[in-house]
């Protein structure tokens, strides 16, 4: 219903199924995230789409919206772990993990995302 109802309220808006992204923003739509990640110099994949996805439903689960860097850093890892865990989150987002991935999932990154350490270019 809230589908129908978004291309009537925002014409252009992407619509999404629920399956593809179920824990995305509200104002977050893909083609929003393709145009970012052309800005930051990157050609989106599958695996891509998998951090976007792993941080869209991280960020779901907290019962306040602020999520501590170094939990969300673990847990990336972790979920990640048998493609090479953050080693190769870094291979595809050279931004950083936690700072690129948040930004790619229209989300707002935890306080110390921005810092060298946790991968921020900035």
């Amino acid at each position: 219903m809230i589908y129908s109802t978004q291309n009537f309220v925002r014409p252009s808006y992407e619509t999404m199924s629920p399956q593809d992204f179920p824990y995305a923003p509200v104002d977050w739509s893909r083609a929003k995230a393709e145009e970012l990640a052309d800005k930051e110099g990157l050609t989106l994949t599958e695996d891509h789409w998998r951090v976007v996805r792993a941080l869209q439903a991280l960020y779901a689960r907290l019962e306040d919206s602020r999520m501590n860097v170094r939990d969300l850093h673990d847990a990336l890892d972790e979920h990640f772990h048998a493609e090479g865990g953050i080693k190769y989150l870094y291979e595809i987002l050279p931004k950083g993990p936690v700072a690129q991935g948040c930004l790619l999932a229209g989300l707002q990154p935890p306080a110390g995302a921005q810092d060298k350490g946790f991968g921020s270019a900035v």
